[in-house]
């Protein structure tokens, strides 16, 4: 099954059959040509390259304007690769829509989480802190390691501060709310990784 590239517009709240709140985010998912296709005879394995918004001519690059004019596509400004089984079901120029999906459909969102810079462990693991209280001045710090002469070393993977964010997340199972093929936008339940227009992938 192939998927859409699609922006993250912003977060609202739609309202259930029984008349529930359920919060949602907007995404404007496509249109997305088709620019290229991946063989199992050629490349060892299936997969379309579909783009998404449309680059300024003066950013193009040659190999880049090539492959558009080839798919008879103006050059996009985002491209991604989606795995299928057989690549011959899509025709180059090809536009895929929001009409892939149906109300009620279950997808998973990836996208690039919002970049929080140096996070203490607080901050970056939720951790509790120190004692307040009688002289303690360590309030926001680690606390101690747990090493002596043996191991006399942090042990990898202990949760310590550092860069926090701007990592590829992927949220499954999102179920899809509302379906508009005339502004190209889907409607999900629950919230999606990035900030407002960071691009989004959408797959079944």
């Amino acid at each position: 099954m192939s998927g859409l590239i699609g922006r993250k517009i912003g977060m609202t709240q739609v309202f259930g059959e029984a008349g529930e709140s359920i919060p949602a985010t907007v995404i404007e998912a496509g249109p997305c040509p088709v620019v290229q296709k991946k063989t199992p005879e050629r490349d060892g394995y299936g997969a379309i390259q579909v783009g998404f918004g449309e680059k300024k001519k003066s950013r193009v690059r040659k190999p880049e304007a090539g492959q558009a004019a080839k798919a008879g596509v103006p050059v996009p400004r985002h491209v991604r690769e989606f795995r299928v089984e057989d690549p011959s079901g899509y025709e180059i120029g090809q536009e895929l829509s929001v009409e892939l999906f149906a109300q009620g459909d279950r997808v998973s969102v990836t996208g690039r989480s919002k970049g929080r810079g140096f996070a203490g462990v607080m901050k970056r693991h939720g951790m509790s802190g120190g004692d307040e209280t009688h002289g303690n001045k360590s309030h926001r710090v680690p606390g101690s390691l747990g090493s002596a002469a043996y191991p006399a070393r942090v042990f990898k993977g202990r949760r310590l501060p550092g860069h926090m964010g701007d990592a590829r997340v992927t949220v499954r199972n999102l179920e899809i709310v509302r379906v508009d093929t005339d502004r190209n936008v889907l409607v999900v339940r629950g919230a999606v990784p990035g900030p407002r227009n960071g691009i989004l992938l959408i797959r079944k």
